[in-house]
């Protein structure tokens, strides 16, 4: 099978610097997989993306080194399951507030007897080797979402869940959890507390901590908090910022002309 060297960036000490997609395009996800990045995720989500879509993200990932993943819409196993059998080499599922929902999450996401997974992939045979049922539940991720006061709280517990590889803070939707705005407020005293014990609480536990972030240099800081899987912005966010830069920059020119 092939390698998911997400593992093998961890186990080597260092930070996977991860991309986001929301953009339903083949194309625009080939663009963002040869632009360095370590892996990718196709938003199942939030993003503007279904199945079908997701599958022909995947297959333009794998022109590349880059390790592809998903953020998958719930904890749900159907779905679960059918976005492993396309080819993510692992997910990212919101919402995940107890042991219990970490425990099912694995148990969907892996092949008996650990779980209950059903055999059929159908697409990752071919995309991650022909040997994928003897590897596939050592190589493919499961990494909850932390976003809620309750999985705060949780925390270790969920952790303790074996087969557990990370868990993900979902900033946005942790900012309004504690009380404070989805934007604006994720840099509250707060949040930035919560965010601190995430990834002191992963270390404590030898896993290892995820979080959305606006720009590099947000990641950056994450990275010295002690975050080792950093994602930067989006497809979206980077086609909205370029384009909008560019467009304000001859408006204004235009202007001091």
């Amino acid at each position: 099978m092939k390698e998911n060297t997400i593992k093998k960036i961890w186990a080597d000490g260092g930070v996977v610097v991860n991309g986001w997609l929301a953009i339903p395009s083949s194309f625009s996800a080939e663009v963002m997989a040869h632009q360095g990045f370590d892996s990718l995720v196709v938003d199942l989500q939030h993003g503007a993306v279904d199945y079908q879509a997701a599958v022909s993200l995947l297959q333009a990932i794998c022109t590349t080194p880059v390790i592809p993943m998903a953020r998958v819409p719930w904890n749900d196993p159907a779905v679960l399951m059918k976005i492993l059998d396309a080819g993510a080499f692992g997910v990212v599922c919101p919402m995940v507030n107890n042991a219990e929902q970490a425990e099912a999450l694995v148990r969907a996401c892996k092949y008996p007897p650990r779980g209950y997974r059903s055999c059929g992939p159908i697409r990752a045979k071919y995309s991650c080797g022909a040997d994928y049922l003897d590897h596939a539940d050592n190589n493919t991720l499961v990494i909850p979402q932390i976003e809620t006061a309750q999985a705060l709280d949780n925390l270790d517990r969920i952790l303790e869940v074996p087969g557990i590889d990370a868990v993900y803070v979902g900033p946005s939707d942790l900012a309004i959890a504690l009380g404070s705005h989805a934007r604006s407020g994720q840099d509250d005293a707060v949040v930035l507390t919560a965010r601190k014990k995430v990834a002191e609480t992963c270390e404590r536990h030898s896993k290892f901590a995820g979080i959305h972030t606006p720009s590099a240099e947000a990641a950056f800081r994450a990275v010295e908090e002690g975050y080792r899987f950093v994602t930067i912005a989006s497809d979206e966010r980077f086609l909205a910022a370029k384009a909008s830069s560019e467009v304000s920059f001859i408006r204004n020119a235009m202007r001091q002309r």
